[in-house]
């Protein structure tokens, strides 16, 4: 009942949403989206915030997020619950495979968003929904730990873990392995950049493709985005101190590439697909981390989604401009995996 009611203020003529929304926000040479301003003028009527405490609290608001802004498939998806065994026990997990897509497939391990204290499989099933749907891929996300609870590097150890198993049990998953990409929004997109890095150093599998959106990259310096979008917008400044509070235990090095990627070593990842929101804190440091990637040679395509928030995904049920980004990026995945392919996924899926 909620996500229609939402839907149908978002179909209101346009006249009426910019009424609602006030007059076209304009920062550092960019023009918010009528329906982000609209979003983000109601989110900050209600004095709504995710990012507070107590945690439990926040994620419960958070996991709430598919009920405002559902998107319902145009064709059945199905779940499958698998266990990823890890160092401290098993990391739940959830297949999701888009009717009549055939094995075997692309694979995209995906990291949720959330600050590393929030997020879960719930709160971004219609993402998974989105990129199985029109990536036409199978998208295996990952309940990796959350802080505070289990604080740096678990998180980090859970995605590592998670990207090995699924490409040694691509088949079991209906898989391609060497068509396994990683991916995450936000926190994580940090997670997915890291397990790149990681894959690189341990010296066995690695990824086809890294989908970085919007991701977290440096811990050790604070660029002029971080200000411009301090306030006002789906992700602040403060959301973003207080789940750095939560996650990164006291007298941790910030410069760690597994917290701050920016600061890893590139040599040998995989190509990538970098968004950037243009009305978020994070833009400058993940724009910075796909000029470095490319001048290590990665091939890199870097967007920027100029008139949108942070965490413009979430929203994709709304359509119009979130549906166009979320667009882009299933876009990029399909063509990144579709290079990837090996005769014998090719020969399989021509003999169908």
């Amino acid at each position: 009942m909620k996500s229609r009611m939402v839907r149908m203020f978002f179909a209101l003529p346009t006249s009426i949403r910019r009424l609602v929304a006030g007059p076209p926000m304009r920062i550092d040479g960019q023009e918010l989206a009528l329906d982000a301003q609209l979003m983000l003028r109601l989110k900050n009527l209600s004095g709504s915030d995710v990012f507070t405490d107590p945690v439990e609290d926040a994620r419960a608001r958070y996991d709430a997020v598919p009920l405002l802004f559902a998107y319902d498939p145009p064709a059945p998806i199905a779940a499958r619950e698998v266990l990823i065994p890890a160092e401290h026990g098993d990391v739940p997990a959830t297949l999701y495979t888009p009717a009549g897509l055939p094995e075997p497939s692309a694979l995209l391990v995906y990291y949720h968003g959330g600050g590393f204290s929030v997020g879960s499989r719930t709160s971004h099933e219609p993402i998974a929904h989105y990129l199985a749907t029109h990536a036409g891929v199978r998208v295996l996300s990952v309940e990796y730990r959350r802080a505070p609870e289990h604080p740096f590097p678990t998180a980090v150890r859970d995605v590592v873990a998670a990207f090995e198993y699924a490409h040694r049990r691509a088949v079991d998953l209906g898989a391609d392995p060497d068509r396994v990409a990683v991916g995450g929004d936000s926190a994580g997109g940090n997670l997915a950049a890291v397990t790149a890095q990681q894959a690189v150093r341990r010296g066995g599998a690695v990824p086809a493709f890294q989908l970085l959106m919007y991701p977290i990259t440096d811990l050790t310096t604070r660029r002029p985005s971080h200000d411009l979008f301090a306030e006002g917008f789906t992700f602040t400044d403060k959301n973003l101190r207080w789940a750095l509070a939560n996650y990164v235990p006291p007298q941790t090095d910030p410069s760690d590439p597994r917290l701050s990627p920016l600061h890893g070593d590139v040599t040998g990842l995989p190509p990538a697909y970098l968004a950037s929101a243009g009305f978020d804190p994070l833009r400058d440091e993940g724009e910075a981390y796909a000029k470095k990637l490319r001048a290590g040679g990665v091939p890199v395509a870097l967007t920027r989604q100029a008139d949108l928030p942070h965490a413009y995904l979430n929203f994709v049920g709304l359509g119009g401009r979130f549906a166009e980004a979320a667009s882009e990026a299933a876009g990029a995945l399909r063509l990144g995996l579709a290079a990837a392919r090996t005769p014998l996924a090719v020969n399989a899926t021509e003999s169908r």
